[in-house]
């Protein structure tokens, strides 16, 4: 036993934690799959939040660490969104301790339930799409640029279609800035659903493509996760061996997805992610109203 945990409850939360960040990478809801698993093992559910949120900035870690490539040039905007999650982070995790927690207990079924709605509607799966059409047709101008350049007298050089540039922060929206905020402080408060949340907001300001923005989503849950873990620990409100091991299996799922989530069908990981969600909203439902 280790601090009331037998060794196989730990690994059992580690792999909670791998099939959290693989979810979390996939549709933008660790916490769908890591608080149940939590609350399973008999941590109460402020704590369990709390512990939540350490072990699920390791999902933000490896996500960052894969989309370097999808941050390049965007060093401005990538420390703004880092700095408004870490504010937003502190923010919900006070409201989270200094709340009443029957507040918390009251609230987090419909949460979830919001969060597993929002992942049924796949605001990702419309910005994928949008995405390979803008690839088709970049494409297309591609080819045809290189066969025009084959019929020109003098040779050229081969031309390429001009690379997807993220807006400038300038032409971001006023209310842009308050849907990060509202995120970041939904981060650290409860955090399910965030990621989704954070793409459908950058996306209907047409911040710019979809890998892009994916990745930007990214640095607002981190920054969040973080502060509000830092809260958390000063406060006490961690259970150590829970959230490390969460944390280590969050930052393995969310660095082995990408290979992975190219090989199985986003319905499949949406439905089980909507399914998990539903299925949580109705045991807490029932155990809080």
């Amino acid at each position: 036993m280790i601090a009331g945990f037998s060794i196989t409850s730990l690994l059992l939360i580690l792999l909670a934690g791998i099939g959290a960040g693989f979810v979390g990478y996939a549709v933008g809801a660790s916490s769908l799959v890591s608080y149940p698993a939590l609350l399973a093992f008999g941590i109460p559910p402020v704590l369990a939040n709390a512990s939540n949120t350490v072990g699920v900035v390791g999902t933000g870690i490896g996500g960052v660490m894969g989309a370097r490539k999808e941050l390049k040039g965007q060093a401005v905007r990538s420390i703004t969104y880092v700095v408004i999650g870490a504010f937003g982070g502190v923010a919900g995790a006070f409201l989270l301790l200094k709340l009443d927690p029957s507040v918390f207990e009251f609230a987090a079924p419909v949460l979830i339930l919001l969060s597993s709605l929002i992942i049924a509607i796949n605001p990702r799966g419309r910005m994928q799409a949008k995405q390979a059409a803008a690839d088709a047709t970049a494409q297309l101008k591609h080819i045809e640029a290189t066969e025009a350049a084959k019929r020109a007298t003098t040779p050229t050089a081969p031309h390429r279609p001009p690379e997807q540039l993220v807006q400038p922060m300038s032409q971001d929206s006023w209310w842009v800035w308050l849907g990060v905020a509202a995120v970041a402080i939904y981060s650290g408060y409860f955090g399910a659903g965030a990621g989704t949340l954070a793409l459908a907001v950058l996306d209907a300001a047409k911040i710019g493509p979809f890998h892009k923005i994916n990745a930007l989503k990214t640095l607002i849950g981190t920054g969040a996760n973080i502060s509000a873990s830092v809260v958390f620990i000063i406060q006490g409100a961690v259970d150590w061996p829970a959230a490390i091991m969460l944390c280590i299996g969050c930052f393995i799922g969310g660095y082995i997805a990408p290979s992975i989530t190219r090989k199985i069908p986003a319905n499949i990981m949406r439905a089980a992610a909507v399914i998990a969600g539903i299925i949580l909203t109705i045991d807490l439902g029932l155990k809080t109203y």
